[in-house]
Order: C-alpha cells, then sequence, then structure tokens
C-alpha cells in the first residue's frame, strides 16, 4: 500500500498507544495526525499530537477543541498539545474522527510557528 493509499491522512482524530516521556509507558489516548509516512513498502508510520483533557489545558501552543470536540469524533471536550509529537505504527491505529478545517489550519499555523 502507498501512502497515498494509506487511510489515514493529516488532520484525523485517530486513537494509538501514546508514549509518556514522564514514564516509560504506553497509553491508548486520541492523537492528531500531523503526517502519514512510508519508510519502507512494509511499514507506514504516522507524525501524530497528543490530544489531551481540557481539563489539562494552558500550554503554548495548545489548540482548543472544547467547542467542538464532538465533531471531531472525541467523548469529552480537549486541546490538541502541539508540543507532544510521537511517531506510531499506522496499523497500530484506529481513525475515530477528523477536525474540520477551521481547527485543522490553526494546529498546521502554531506547528509552523513553532518550527520556524
Amino acid at each position: 500500500m502507498t501512502v497515498a493509499e494509506a487511510p489515514f491522512k493529516p488532520g484525523d482524530v485517530v486513537w494509538v498507544p501514546f508514549p509518556f516521556v514522564e514514564v516509560p509507558r504506553l497509553r491508548e489516548r486520541p492523537a492528531l495526525v500531523i503526517a502519514v509516512f512510508a519508510p519502507t513498502p512494509r511499514i507506514r508510520l504516522l507524525w501524530v499530537l497528543m490530544i489531551t483533557s481540557a481539563a489539562n489545558k494552558g500550554w503554548h501552543g495548545d489548540v482548543s477543541l472544547e467547542q467542538r470536540f464532538e465533531a471531531c469524533g472525541l467523548p469529552v471536550p480537549c486541546v490538541v498539545r502541539t508540543a507532544k509529537v510521537t511517531t506510531v505504527e499506522a496499523a497500530r491505529a484506529q481513525k475515530r474522527g477528523a477536525l474540520p478545517d477551521d481547527l485543522w489550519a490553526e494546529v498546521r499555523g502554531r506547528l509552523a510557528g513553532a518550527l520556524s
């Protein structure tokens, strides 16, 4: 399967085993796909940003999904934590929704600012 045929695309909300930097463990949680890569024909990778409860908001770069969390496929009000990025195997991800275009544009803008 090529990247173009991949079932995931940037802006998708997925559930993945997300690694924590504070403790050596993985936890199933929502994340936002920001890129899809196929470094070999057999491996597809997703670059994802952490999505966390809105109760945890307050980090620089957070994008609020509080008012439209249901439209994104999330069960509770959340924020996209643009400061927490990781790579996961696409085979371990499950799509749950997608960000509306305006929220996806806001996330991309915050990432561009952080990378410049």
